[in-house]
């Protein structure tokens, strides 16, 4: 773009990537004949799963945004009740609340670090409140601290939406082992996949067995197949999933360290004005980045986030924008109930932000270094001292 080769001509690594042990696994399911939610192996899984996330126990669910309604429907919300959730989220962070009949009440995020601001949950209480749901956005926990201590002294039960932070940690505590539950997500582009699924996490074993029933239509254990005491429905993983899962588990601590490894030497090597990148609180030790999430300053970088995003994909680099809009602005609840805060730094985020998959930083460290590259390609283009020169 813009006079000569492109930075990069061959793609990044495929994203999810499946090896032998998959098909190990799998071929161990189909042999048996539990292929569904009562194989042996999704119970291995949920263990594993759990144990690895601090936590005593583990429901897997068909999909992550089941496994929301899941932790909500255990945690006892309800129809009108209120939960406080961030301004940017996947929908589902909301759309999971709403399901229930209860309304979401949306706050703004933090600039740095893209997840919940905590400073804004105590003015987002009122006497419906219930719980909280913290997103550790991109893979970066929230601050667990001060979230914590605010819905301890406020009586709200804490849900994480640990979608993007499989293996992450706060202050050396995993992901999912802080509040009453937290919610994983499995779906294609995660950092761990079977194509979809998800699974509750709680170190309470009442929450499990109420998060069970609701997943397996209603039953409770001890009690037989054709008695049902939830209005539920049937959310369960399948037996194929937990195979895909437990051997991408077995990967996931070293993939981590390795993404860790290129977005270190990517930071280090980006001099480039005009554009930061996530900072996660200090005592969010580990990052599991799904995402590289990053900001432009138009007015230093000289490029609007939509002309970066486009010279990026022309670079050869795979570039996404950031969420078009904060979700109270999305369709859905143009007729439902909610409550929103002034959320400006989530307003912001929407013009001025984008993200880079994980598949960037699964190559080699020169690989992510193209994206340095690019960047300082593009600026030199787009630069203020440049506008108005004829390229």
């Amino acid at each position: 773009m813009h006079g000569g080769s492109p930075v990069r001509t061959r793609p990044y690594p495929d994203w999810p990537f499946a090896g032998s042990r998959e098909e190990e696994l799998l071929r161990q399911v189909l042999s048996s004949t539990q292929w569904g939610g009562n194989s042996p192996l999704v119970g291995e899984f949920e263990r594993i799963f759990a144990g690895m996330h601090d936590c005593a126990h583990g429901v897997a669910a068909a999909n992550g945004s089941v496994a929301l309604e899941m932790a909500l429907f255990a945690a006892g919300i309800r129809a009108e009740d209120e939960v406080i959730v961030p301004a940017h989220s996947f929908v589902a962070t909301a759309m999971a609340v709403s399901r229930l009949g209860a309304v979401p009440v949306f706050v703004d995020i933090e600039y740095e670090s893209f997840n919940l601001d905590p400073r804004q949950i105590e003015p987002a209480i009122s006497p419906r409140t219930k719980a909280v749901i913290p997103v550790h956005f991109g893979g970066a926990m929230a601050d667990m601290d001060q979230i914590e201590s605010l819905a301890s002294q406020h009586k709200l039960t804490v849900i994480e939406d640990a979608a993007h932070a499989h293996g992450a940690e706060w202050n050396g505590r995993r992901a999912g082992s802080f509040g009453s539950a937290a919610v994983f997500s499995f779906q294609n582009s995660k950092v761990m996949t079977a194509g979809e699924g998800g699974i509750v996490v709680t170190n309470e074993q009442e929450f499990a067995a109420r998060a069970r029933s609701f997943a397996n239509c209603g039953r409770r254990e001890g009690h037989g197949w054709f008695e049902h005491f939830e209005l539920a429905s049937n959310y369960r993983l399948s037996g194929l999933q937990a195979a895909v899962l437990l051997a991408q588990l077995e990967r996931l601590v070293d993939q981590i360290l390795l993404r860790r490894h290129n977005a270190d030497a990517f930071r280090k090597a980006l001099k480039t004005p005009g554009i930061t990148f996530q900072q996660a609180p200090k005592k969010a030790d580990v990052h599991s980045l799904y995402l590289l999430v990053g900001r432009i300053d138009e007015t230093v970088f000289g490029a609007s986030r939509d002309e970066f995003v486009q010279a990026m994909r022309a670079e050869g680099i795979p570039c996404s924008p950031f969420y078009p809009h904060p979700l109270y602005r999305n369709p859905v609840y143009e007729n439902r109930p909610f409550r929103a805060l002034d959320c400006p730094v989530a307003e912001v985020a929407c013009r001025d932000s984008f993200w880079l998959h994980l598949r960037t930083l699964m190559g080699s460290e020169e690989d992510t270094l193209d994206i340095a590259r690019a960047v300082e390609k593009i600026h030199e283009v787009f630069k203020p001292a440049a506008k108005g020169v004829v390229q």
